[in-house]
Order: structure tokens, then C-alpha cells, then sequence
């Protein structure tokens, strides 16, 4: 009857929680009342076969046991009244890790339940000496302790993560070798799907200790350009160089923070070319779009370049040859011919 009245309640969208409430104590109530008819029935029935067989105190702890199991099965349940609502908490908060702590919550809840339902019926049904047990099982607790310990520091590695929010599931992240998008957060570990592919899994301890950079939560995507130029380009040509690409970096404003604005310098004199070095800080960081815009880019510095006759430089060598007659002549040679050599 609970079970129905509970499935009417959720399915029509009204009161869902106690919909939930009631279907979660539908197997716990019948489970109760059947402990509570075989405790009624040993009231009735002779349960001392004779002198040297007595069954009145088995009866009573079977019923207790199942009263006790009835009770813990209930609150075991409820605990998916509580996921519900921790559900509809995080689905209003930004961070997704929140959604990923609900499971682990219910988990350990789970666990936390079925120990103390063990204990209870130990101790308070069946006499024994939890304490002494206890004492008993230090060694064995220290070795296990000992045994454990790695996950011991994955649990704090994960609480850490949980506390500090250093990266959302969805969010590109480098940590250590491996750079690719969080999946899941557990309380052993951290998995990361690869930008190659892959599903790496980090221990959360690993996590924890490790220097985390989150790509995901950049505001821009950093490019720093050297364009070189052969050395004998004059000096006007030069300077109409580095006019060109201001050109280009204003026209494409837009796409940069109005704080950070596109800049280029002649900055450097090479051993192989004259050096122009560009800066820019592309909005928005999505790398796809950024390398269309670096494309653009790259494909109209180019054009402009070879219509005002800037030549681009590639590695050369000179070499100076010196003969017996004092003669001396100048070889050029491009990189190819100098490895055929």
C-alpha cells in the first residue's frame, strides 16, 4: 500500500519526496510486522520443548534481529530521499563537482549505515563485547592501516579536490604528463580523457600534490610570432613591415581584451634575418576558432608581404674561402646544398 500510494505521489509530480519517503519504507514496514508477528506467535506458542531445549531466547533475538535489519533497511533507503535533494541543491550551484559528490555521499552513507546496523545487533541483541572486539582487532587494525595507507591519501587527495574546486568535470586540464578533459572525480581517482584519445586514471593523492593547470579556465589564447626578414630588406621596408602587421593587428581588435591590445616590434637582429616579433591575446580561448583567426592571419601577412616585395628570410651560411694567392671568394650555400656537402 505505501509502495502504491508513494508511486501515485511521484508519478504525478506532487509532494515527490514523500512519494519517495513512503516507497523507500514500503519493504522496511512489511518486513516489521513480520518480526512483530513472530514476536506475538512466540508469546503464544510453547517454545520450551523441554528442560535441556529452550528456544523462548532464540526466538526473541530472531525478531529483534529482524526489527533491527527492518530498521536499517529503512533508513538505508531513505538515504535516496537524501540524493534527491542534494541533487536539486547542486543543479543550482556553477560547479559540476558538486553533482559528482552526491554519489560519493550516498556511498559512504550506505556504508556509515549497514556498520552501525552490524554494531547494534552485536552488541545490544546478541551481548557481545564490542570494545573488547575492538582491542582485539588493534594489531590487526594497525596492520591493515599500514596496508591501506595509499588509500588513505587518495580519500584526502579527493577531499582536497572537493574543498579547493581546482577544475570542473568538462574542463581541459594539464596535471604532470597529461594534458585532457576531466570525466570523473571519485574518492580513489581523477580520470582524464586524453587529447589523443585515451582514459588515463590519476590517483587523487597524485592529484593533490601535483601542480594543476587549468586550460579550460583561461581568458585567452597567447601567441608570440617571430617573422623574419632577410638582412639586406632597407630600413623603410622595414619599418613598412611592422606598419603592415599594426594594420592587420587593428583590424582584428575585436578579437583581443581592450586591455591587452595587439603589439609589434622590430626587436631583434638574428644571425640569419632581421626579427619582428608579434604579440597577440585571442578572445575567445576556444582553440578551433583560434587557429581559423591564426589561418586568416598567417595567409594575409603573406600576401601583403609579397606584394610590397618583403622578402622572408630562411637560414643561410657564408662561407669565406681564403687561397694562397690571397684571393677570396664568397659561397653561399642554402641548407640543403650545405648537408650535400
Amino acid at each position: 500500500m505505501l509502495n502504491r500510494r508513494g508511486q501515485r505521489l511521484i508519478q504525478a509530480r506532487r509532494f515527490v519526496a514523500l512519494g519517495m519517503i513512503l516507497r523507500s519504507l514500503s519493504g522496511p514496514a512489511a518486513m516489521l510486522i513480520f518480526a512483530g508477528g513472530l514476536h506475538l506467535a512466540g508469546l503464544i506458542m510453547n517454545l520450551k520443548l523441554d528442560e535441556a531445549r529452550d528456544l523462548t531466547q532464540f526466538w526473541q533475538r530472531a525478531c529483534s534481529t529482524l526489527a533491527a535489519l527492518a530498521a536499517g533497511w529503512a533508513v538505508y533507503r531513505l538515504v535516496d530521499v537524501l540524493e534527491m535533494l542534494l541533487g536539486k541543491w547542486t543543479a543550482k550551484t556553477r560547479t559540476q563537482l558538486d553533482d559528482q559528490l552526491v554519489p560519493i555521499i550516498r556511498k559512504a552513507l550506505r556504508f556509515f549505515i549497514v556498520i552501525m546496523v552490524f554494531l547494534f545487533i552485536a552488541q545490544n541483541i546478541f551481548q557481545w563485547d564490542i570494545g573488547a572486539l575492538l582491542a582485539g582487532l588493534g594489531l590487526g587494525g594497525l596492520a591493515f592501516a599500514l596496508a591501506a595507507q595509499d588509500a588513505l591519501k587518495n580519500l584526502f587527495g579527493s577531499v582536497t579536490i572537493f574543498a579547493d574546486r581546482p577544475f570542473q568535470l568538462g574542463e581541459r586540464v594539464k596535471i604532470g604528463d597529461h594534458d585532457g578533459i576531466v570525466e570523473a572525480v571519485g574518492f580513489r581517482s581523477t580520470r582524464l580523457r586524453l587529447l589523443t584519445g585515451h582514459l588515463v586514471t590519476i590517483p587523487n593523492s597524485l592529484v593533490a600534490s601535483s601542480a594543476v593547470e587549468n586550460i579550460g579556465r583561461r581568458p585567452y589564447i597567447r601567441r608570440v610570432l617571430d617573422v623574419t626578414i632577410t638582412y639586406d630588406t632597407p630600413p623603410d621596408k622595414v619599418r613598412r613591415a611592422v606598419e603592415i602587421i599594426m594594420e592587420m593587428l587593428q583590424v582584428r581588435k575585436d578579437h583581443f581584451p581592450p586591455d591587452m591590445p595587439g603589439r609589434t616590434y622590430f626587436n631583434e637582429f638574428n644571425a640569419a634575418s632581421l626579427n619582428i616579433q608579434v604579440y597577440y591575446w585571442f578572445t575567445p580561448p576556444d582553440w578551433w576558432q583560434y587557429l581559423e583567426f591564426t589561418h586568416d592571419f598567417n595567409m594575409e601577412l603573406l600576401r601583403r608581404f609579397n606584394e610590397e616585395g618583403i622578402e622572408f628570410a630562411f637560414p643561410t651560411q657564408t662561407l669565406y674561402l681564403k687561397q694562397d694567392s690571397g684571393f677570396v671568394t664568397e659561397v653561399q650555400l642554402k641548407p640543403n646544398q650545405a648537408r650535400r656537402r
